[in-house]
């Protein structure tokens, strides 16, 4: 019995260093976070491994591994929750239950989750939508959009658009006694790319009568456009999101063709037309220099994809592309940034964008922040971190909203 505890116990060892990842020095509750590092990339390899053996796809299992995770409308003393359904998308709804003499300010948020996993019903979001409700005395919407690859873009951000529309109708803005001058929307990592192009979108479109008044981008991903950006090469085997697992899932929300992915990893996937889009995310100009440091800038190669994906040239697709007339309509927006974070540039590319054609923006930036902090503000998972971005966050809102 002894020789087998040992062997298990060496075997365990062998495991964890395999996916052991250095922590950098500046890392609060540094052993918190490589355990949970450990359990997302062993979770990584599973997926990886069965999808190879045939058993299911990646997405598959890790898809049911993020529905353990859901939660019910649970109303609370402060907060009633329901789920219901706008324009036939999928939303969670938070209205406070206290009585206001004026109409409430609004949010709605868009959960992260690489474009194919997660929901607004995870228990961190759950948590985070309802804090949001009951510190601001907000009206707050948490987005269902469907998810890749059943469902490519641009079904993702139809839903969202779809959902934002109805709930800046009048009669629907009336129902919740919600202020149409006083309306954010939010999103972290990949929800954050829905919020950008979702903001793009509206404040772009003069039919809307309605506008956003600011927004709230929380570690957005904006672009795949260059995938040897500083950040990229910094955290290639970076702590819970690595270059490929992040390549992997933005491809998946274009397409189930293996060759996007491997043209990727090269820097090879942009179509022979693009070349004019690279200004919009040329980091070597873009990004301040302490995070340039010594990195040379090359563009990408074009053309190494044998066949054109016009989604990789669509800034509803990847914000970041958007030219600069696009972005001067744009509300006062907040971007926060981690500095251990694959999709670090993206956010500071951004900054720099707006602040270049006139748009108020504030940034914050976690010099000791990882991607995903969000997700890992409840049992058994919480960090410190987490709890921090979300405040941040919410007092900004309650500031500027």
């Amino acid at each position: 019995m002894g020789l087998k505890a040992l062997c298990l116990g060496l075997l365990c060892v062998l495991f964890a260093s395999h996916f052991y990842t250095p922590m950098p020095d500046n890392i609060e509750e540094s052993w918190k976070i490589m355990a949970l590092d450990v359990i997302a990339k062993t979770c990584t390899f599973m997926a990886m491994c069965f999808e190879n053996m045939g058993i299911m796809r990646y997405e598959e299992l890790i898809s049911m591994i993020f529905r353990l995770d859901y939660t019910q409308p649970l109303s609370d003393e402060y907060i009633t929750v329901t789920d219901t359904t706008f324009a036939d998308i999928p939303v969670r709804l938070y209205l406070p239950k206290r009585k206001s003499e004026t109409r409430r300010r609004a949010v709605i948020y868009f959960h992260g989750g690489g474009f194919c996993f997660g929901s607004c019903k995870q228990k961190a979001f759950d948590f985070l939508n309802r804090w949001t409700a009951n510190t601001l005395d907000a009206v707050v919407v948490g987005v269902d959009y469907r998810l890749a690859p059943q469902h490519h873009f641009p079904a993702q951000l139809e839903d969202g658009l779809a959902a934002v529309k109805f709930f800046l109708l009048e009669k629907v803005l009336t129902k919740y006694g919600v202020d149409p001058t006083r309306i954010c929307i939010s999103g972290d990592s990949s929800g954050g790319n829905l919020a950008t192009a979702v903001t793009q979108q509206m404040q772009n479109d003069a039919g809307i009568k309605h506008k956003i008044k600011i927004q709230a981008l929380l570690y957005p991903g904006l672009q795949i456009t260059d995938s040897y950006s500083p950040s990229h090469r910094e955290n290639e085997h970076g702590i819970v999101l690595t270059r490929d697992v992040a390549i992997k899932l933005v491809s998946l929300y274009f397409t189930k063709d293996e060759a996007l992915p491997q043209a990727m990893r090269r820097n090879q996937h942009m179509p022979l037309e693009s070349r004019h889009l690279f200004k919009f995310v040329n980091w070597s100009v873009l990004l301040p220099e302490k995070y340039r440091k010594d990195y040379v800038y090359t563009e990408p190669i074009l053309g190494g994809l044998s066949y054109s994906l016009p989604a990789l040239t669509d800034a509803r697709a990847l914000p970041l592309l958007a030219n600069d007339s696009q972005l001067q309509n744009l509300p006062l927006t907040y971007i926060l940034t981690c500095q251990h974070d694959l999709l670090r540039d993206d956010g500071l590319m951004y900054v720099t964008r707006l602040r270049n054609v006139g748009v108020q923006v504030a940034h914050d930036h976690i010099e000791d922040g990882i991607h995903g902090a969000l997700s890992y503000m409840t049992s058994p998972f919480y960090l410190h971190l987490g709890l921090r971005i979300r405040d941040m966050y919410v007092s900004w809102l309650d500031k500027n909203l």
